[in-house]
């Protein structure tokens, strides 16, 4: 997801896509730890979606 997409988010849709995206990190890691993943480039790339969100959410709380 770019930047430009999560800014035009208001704060409760970026509250549900942080929650949507911190259970799907936790259910590929559950998968991670029973089988190996085939792409396990997919964990990195929610990992720093929720940060962006994150990022923009505490800039948005600033203003």
């Amino acid at each position: 997801m770019k930047s430009s997409e999560i800014r035009n988010l208001s704060s409760e849709d970026l509250a549900k896509k942080e929650k949507e995206l911190r259970e799907e990190l936790g259910n590929l890691r559950f998968q991670h730890k029973i089988r190996p993943l085939e792409d396990t480039s997919r964990i990195k790339t929610i990992k720093k979606d929720i940060a962006r969100i994150l990022t923009i959410h505490r800039e948005k709380a600033a203003n």
